[in-house]
């Protein structure tokens, strides 16, 4: 005879890694749904990953709650492989795409940009184009120009050494991942996303560690899906969760990407500019929170992440949206990478899923899994090698706002010992 429950049965089992939190026992139902892909995860993230989808989802008659659970993910290098700004980026300089600014002032690219870059970029392009006209930076003319607003990107500094921003929050927003919107100013959503469109189809179809040429140098020319995310986020939305992307690169290149994984554009939060009445972007950025639209200061980075969540799928509004809100309207689950992700994956209420690639801050919280909801995974594609020593998570592990570093502390105040690199 079948044994009916009259009340949900948790069962909760502890392993070496932390808290397993076992579905209900459960009348007969529609069997969830399972990840097939079993290769690259690491130790028992998977069980954990399937005990989450078996508790939450509503294939479970005895589920917490009758809303949607949210999952949200990070999106470069927590889904794919490499970077699709950086992608983006190095299609728009080969070919020609990124517009001298009003003036010729660079200055007026980014409220962050120094004197002594505005002053490199304007001598290396200002002469190449008229304000508003795209530079020729896919040309051998246009080598210097290319190279100097790479080197601004990539290394936020200018070919001669001197530094590329300064004056920003390190908490809610970071210079060189704003810059690259900002340098789309002239160009309408629907532009941007053909360029995007072509350069994913470009670094798809590289193989894997293809370099291409950027001006006089190299630069990363492949992108790849994670098999074992991209299944994952198949299992979760047919399970029934709210799936949701959100992005430091911009918002029109990430829709484009994410497709792929079923994830529509009303799904997809990146870095969104203002727009002029035509739809035409400007070189600035919508705010969240506390903070106005062309304020850029504000973009979906660390508690910036939390803001931008809070506010498109959660609906709270004001400077409330940069809060830690009640359980009930947080994420079940997230998945990230870099301490870009910290403050997001922190608010996830049941499991929070990491990919290392050895972020003092982020790796500090993971490994030290005061709360049992942390699942560590190597890259699944070259995965990093063990970090030489530990983390220093006791002294400089966290960048404060004002880029000042200390120890990390927990919820309680206390501090993160340091940790030893152990998932690679």
């Amino acid at each position: 005879m079948q044994r009916k429950w009259a009340a949900p049965l948790v069962l909760v089992a502890v392993t070496g890694s932390g808290l397993l939190l076992a579905p209900p026992a459960q009348a007969s139902h529609t069997p969830c749904p399972r990840p097939a892909v079993g290769t690259g995860w690491y130790g028992d993230n998977q069980a954990r990953l399937q005990q989450l989808i078996d508790r939450y989802a509503d294939c479970n008659p005895y589920r917490p709650s009758r809303t949607k659970p949210v999952a949200v993910f990070d999106w470069d290098n927590t889904v794919v492989k490499n970077d699709v700004g950086d992608a983006t980026m190095f299609w728009l300089l080969r070919n020609g795409k990124i517009r001298q600014p009003a003036r010729g002032d660079w200055s007026a690219t980014s409220r962050h940009l120094t004197p002594a870059a505005a002053t490199a970029l304007a001598d290396a392009c200002g002469p190449l184009a008229r304000p508003g006209a795209p530079l020729p930076t896919g040309t051998p003319e246009g080598t210097r120009c290319a190279d100097e607003i790479n080197a601004v990107y990539g290394t936020a500094a200018t070919q001669a050494g001197a530094a590329a921003f300064a004056g920003w929050d390190r908490r809610t927003t970071e210079p060189a991942y704003a810059w690259l919107p900002q340098l789309m100013q002239g160009w309408t959503a629907r532009e941007i996303r053909g360029f995007a469109a072509a350069a994913r189809t470009e670094n798809l179809a590289a193989p894997i560690g293809t370099a291409q040429q950027v001006g006089s140098g190299t630069a990363t020319g492949w992108v790849r899906y994670y098999d074992q995310q991209k299944d994952l986020i198949a299992a979760l939305r047919k399970a029934g969760f709210d799936v949701w992307i959100s992005s430091a690169s911009p918002q029109p290149v990430v829709e484009v990407w994410a497709g792929e994984v079923g994830i529509d554009p009303q799904h997809v939060i990146g870095i969104r500019n203002t727009t002029t009445y035509g739809g035409k972007f400007t070189a600035h950025l919508q705010g969240c929170g506390s903070v106005g639209d062309g304020a850029d200061t504000m973009i979906t980075y660390i508690d910036g992440k939390r803001c931008w969540i809070n506010k498109e799928i959660f609906g709270v509004r004001g400077a409330a949206a940069e809060k830690v809100q009640p359980a009930a309207r947080r994420q079940v689950f997230a998945a990230g990478d870099s301490d870009t992700d910290v403050s997001f994956l922190r608010d996830a209420t049941a499991l929070r899923l990491v990919v290392n690639r050895n972020k003092n801050e982020l790796m500090c919280r993971a490994y030290d899994n005061s709360d049992g909801r942390w699942i560590v995974n190597p890259m699944f594609i070259e995965p990093k090698k063990p970090k030489t020593g530990p983390y220093p998570c006791a002294t400089t592990g966290y960048v404060d706002h004002d880029g000042t570093k200390g120890p990390v502390l927990r919820g309680d105040a206390s501090v993160i010992p340091d940790q030893t690199d152990s998932v690679h």
